[in-house]
């Protein structure tokens, strides 16, 4: 897997130089949004609750949406279901106000795509690009619908017996029609964890898809039977040839893209290692300090993931402060 930026995070608060505890708030594990499970079975409700003008609606398509930008901020053009085009759908939940929210996978509306779309403040974005600029509750929803999109569309037919399945009322499963069963969203594990060394030298990596500036620290999926530490410890030896220990969980992260739920760690380094890394996904991989780091973010050469990324959190979390430099 990517040695970064399959993972996300959002402005705030980092911890102390070193200290490693506090992420501040990560972009897409946020939410204000009641996901209302219970609602999910009951098709009455769910049919009253759309036929509502008060709802609001989360068109999705590829994973992107109608996002309207002002400056440093953005929130999601939602629609009423009247206005809502054709597709799949799935409840998203309902907020203090009882006002119910769905997503539909559809065209969007309103908005063009792809590299002539509009730079306009009302145009298409993913999560990438809106996740944390977005306020918590759109954030949420934007999240949940890309996971969710994304799995309907993956999935399109029972594992059983090859027949083409259907949505269950609320979205969050999907029914053959063939024999009954019932099939759920999955979720990917994955770890991504900073690794440091006995100076306290930042472990950062290039894959070898990434530009030739873009650097981040290790992440790989867990193995079947495997727990995440297990896996933290395995990656780590398997990308960089470095045998770690003091593993400890900091924080998660959903990355709907497509369907991971990223864990972040930290380990340290056992002694003094020499890295070797694999040549296979892995480009490049070296120690900093902060001082380093400092130096070679304003001398531009290197790039970190963005503040959308876990990744970039957890950087922060060791750095001790905001960091410097372009993404």
């Amino acid at each position: 897997m990517e040695a970064a930026g399959q993972a996300g995070g959002l402005a705030g608060s980092a911890g102390s130089a070193g200290d490693g505890h506090s992420l501040g708030r990560l972009a897409l594990a946020r939410g204000t949004v009641d996901r209302a499970a219970d609602r999910r079975g009951d098709a009455d409700w769910l049919a009253a609750a759309w036929r509502n003008p008060l709802t609001r609606v989360l068109v999705v398509d590829d994973g992107q949406a109608v996002v309207r930008f002002a400056g440093e901020e953005a929130e999601l053009v939602l629609i009423p279901p009247a206005a809502a085009p054709e597709g799949t759908r799935y409840l998203l939940g309902v907020d203090a106000d009882a006002v119910a929210y769905f997503g539909v996978s559809a065209p969007l509306p309103g908005a063009s795509r792809g590299p002539g779309a509009s730079r306009g403040p009302v145009r298409s974005a993913g999560l990438r690009q809106a996740g944390a600029l977005l306020g918590d509750r759109d954030a949420g929803l934007f999240t949940h619908a890309v996971a969710l999109a994304n799995w309907h569309a993956s999935h399109t037919h029972c594992p059983r017996c090859g027949t083409p399945t259907r949505s269950a009322p609320g979205g969050h499963s999907s029914i053959c029609p063939s024999d009954g069963s019932e099939h759920f969203p999955r979720t990917d594990p994955a770890v991504i964890m900073l690794v440091v060394d006995p100076d306290d030298r930042c472990l950062l990596a290039r894959n070898q898809s990434w530009p030739g500036r873009r650097v981040s620290i290790l992440a790989g999926f867990v193995d079947p039977g495997e727990s995440a530490e297990q896996a933290v410890a395995r990656e780590v030896r398997e990308e960089t040839g470095i045998t770690v220990g003091q593993i400890r969980y900091l924080a998660s992260q959903p990355w709907p893209m497509p369907q991971s739920l990223m864990l972040g760690f930290r380990a340290r380094a056992e002694g003094r290692q020499q890295i070797s890394v694999d040549s296979e996904e892995i480009a490049e991989a070296n120690w900093y300090s902060r001082e380093e780091l400092r130096a070679s973010l304003a001398a531009d050469e290197i790039r970190l993931p963005p503040p959308v990324s876990i990744a970039h959190r957890i950087i922060e979390s060791w750095y001790g402060e905001e960091l410097p430099g372009s993404w």
